[in-house]
Parts: structure tokens; C-alpha cells; sequence
């Protein structure tokens, strides 16, 4: 298996959390061991919050969103074969969004693997493969659990297997505005 490289922006300390939340660093260590908050600990012990984890807290609590969360374009992937609105789609996202297209899902699957976007947008199937098992795929991998999944289209068996394989969220593919809003809201970024 190969190790994600994290960028300094992917991680923060529980100093830093408790500067954006204005609160004492014990207040951040009691949230992460009450399971408030997603965590790891380094090998030295120390916490560290992955960017999608504080983003969601954030948000959940009507905390603001600092300007140090905000600082990069979030990486999202489109796994969307079949669909030609890929160049469109892109298009749409960027320049708000560091956009990825995977040619096929073992290249999409590898690459994912190797640089975790933020969010990956797929279609219901791909190939031999649902968006519900590569979804599955990604929450069952330590450096892929944080990706946040948005189904495009599908009918409601589809979206209740990609909700249930945990899915963020699901929009209608010719519905370009609804996607960047979805993404926009899940990753935090301001207009």
C-alpha cells in the first residue's frame, strides 16, 4: 500500500484547533477523547486533526471558518464514465477547486490512494464497479476515510447503497450549480 503524502494544509495540531475554536487546549483534548472530534495521535502521542475532520466539527458547532482552513483549493476527483459532462463539470468547479479526472477506476482507485482528494464526484457505476463499492473502497482505508463521496444520478436503490456505504451526498449530474454549492458546503470554502 502506498502512503499518502499530507500537505502542511491537510493537518492541524490541538493548539491550532483550539485557537479557531477560542478554547483552552484540555477543551480540545476532552472533545477529541470523548470522540467529538475525529483524531490520530502521532507516534509521540501528540494530536493531529485531519482538514475535512476540523471542517465538519467546525460547521456542526457554528464555529467560523478561519481563513487558515480556507487558504488552498480543495482537491476533488470526478470519476463520472460514461458521462461527457466531464470537461464541463470541471469547468464548472474550477477555479474554486483543484479538479481531478480518473480515466478508469484501478487508475482512479491508485491514484486516490496515493494523493486523497478532498472529495471525489462519481457516477452509480463505473465500469464493473458501483459507486457504492468504490465508496466502501474508500471508507475502508485509514488514508482514504476522510474523502468525502457525492453520487451523481442513480435511482434510489443506488443512492440508498452509496448513502449506506457513506456517501455525502447526492445531486443530479446536469445540476452543475447544486454540485459546486454541495461541495462548496462539504469542503468549506467561501465565495
Amino acid at each position: 500500500m502506498v502512503a499518502s503524502v499530507r500537505k502542511p494544509r491537510d493537518l492541524f495540531t490541538a493548539s491550532q484547533i483550539a485557537r479557531f475554536c477560542q478554547v483552552d487546549l484540555k477543551t480540545i483534548h476532552n472533545w477529541a477523547d470523548r470522540g467529538q472530534i475525529p483524531h490520530f495521535r502521532t507516534p509521540g502521542r501528540h494530536l493531529r486533526f485531519l482538514r475535512p475532520h476540523v471542517l465538519d466539527f467546525l460547521r456542526k458547532y457554528g464555529y467560523p471558518i478561519p481563513e487558515e482552513l480556507d487558504a488552498e483549493r480543495p482537491r476533488v476527483g470526478l470519476l463520472i464514465n460514461g458521462m461527457n459532462a466531464g470537461g464541463e463539470m470541471a469547468a464548472a468547479l474550477e477555479p474554486d477547486f483543484e479538479v481531478v479526472v480518473y480515466e478508469s477506476p484501478v487508475t482512479a482507485l491508485l491514484q486516490i490512494g496515493e494523493q486523497p482528494p478532498d472529495a471525489i464526484v462519481l457516477a452509480p457505476a463505473f465500469g464493473a464497479l458501483s459507486g457504492a463499492e468504490i465508496i466502501e473502497a474508500l471508507k475502508h482505508d485509514q488514508n482514504t476515510r476522510h474523502v468525502r463521496a457525492i453520487l451523481l444520478e442513480g435511482d434510489d436503490r443506488e443512492r440508498n447503497a452509496a448513502l449506506t456505504a457513506g456517501a455525502s451526498a447526492h445531486v443530479q449530474a446536469s445540476d452543475l450549480s447544486g454540485l459546486r454549492d454541495t461541495l462548496e458546503a462539504l469542503m468549506g470554502v467561501r465565495h
